[in-house]
């Protein structure tokens, strides 16, 4: 029996693996890609070793990453993964702020940024964008974007400061401006009391700080101008 020509011509779906940790959401992503002419899920991971292994295994054509995972972070796992395979696009799909994380996620390798509460009106031109090796990056976080290269003046504990940091202190120091203790960092991060304790000490050296209350005190001034509204620049959405 011949097979259909509408079977041969069909279009082959890109292949994606879909790492979060909460299993609600990652289910609403995949029933989102399910219904993609573009694209089909190929597998799913929750923490950041099953994501590295089946990253190997199943070799997918683009990576659904969250930032917060139990063991390494997004960030981390996106500088591993584009390491074993520097044309592999990444897609970062994350509760945190862009205008927090979004440069330091293009900066790893990812080619884009998406928040989670913009994942149904925009994700499937996001993973359009990446699998064209084209960036993805959401109106607001061109504005925020636009304003450092326009102004090259912003504050001083984004800027200079915080650079220092690795990108699980700035996790750490994130959540502490948020107003979260170390057991609730902990618990949200997926790791022990004694290794935020370990962060919490790195950050206080590292940016010259007498106590931890000098810390917490900047950590929540840092978060209160990064909710500032940005720049008025027009950015259109593509």
């Amino acid at each position: 029996m011949e097979t259909p020509q509408s079977v041969i011509n069909a279009p082959t779906k890109s292949r994606i693996l879909v790492v979060d940790d909460h299993p609600a959401f990652r289910y609403g992503l995949m029933e989102l890609i399910s219904g993609m002419s573009i694209a089909e899920v190929c597998g799913e991971a929750d923490d950041a070793c099953s994501a590295l292994a089946a990253f190997r295994n199943l070799k997918p054509d683009l990576v659904l990453l969250d930032i917060s995972l139990p063991g390494r972070d997004g960030i981390e796992l996106t500088k591993m993964m584009k390491a074993e395979s520097p044309r592999i696009p990444i897609l970062i799909v994350s509760m945190h702020d862009e205008a927090f994380y979004g440069l330091r996620a293009l900066r790893a390798g990812a080619c884009g940024y998406l928040r989670k509460d913009d994942s149904l009106d925009h994700l499937e031109d996001a993973i359009e964008h990446a699998l064209k090796q084209d960036y993805y990056l959401s109106p607001r976080l061109k504005r925020h974007l636009i304003q450092q290269f326009l102004q090259n003046n912003g504050p001083t504990t984004e800027n200079y400061t915080l650079q220092g940091l690795s990108d699980r202190e700035m996790e750490v120091f994130h959540w502490l401006g948020k107003g979260l203790g170390t057991r609730q960092i902990a618990d949200r991060l997926g790791l022990s009391v004694k290794t935020i304790e370990t962060h919490r000490a790195h950050i206080k050296t590292k940016l010259s700080l007498e106590t931890a209350e000098d810390m917490v005190k900047l950590a929540r001034e840092w978060k209160e101008l990064g909710e500032q509204p940005a720049s008025r620049i027009a950015v259109g959405s593509n």
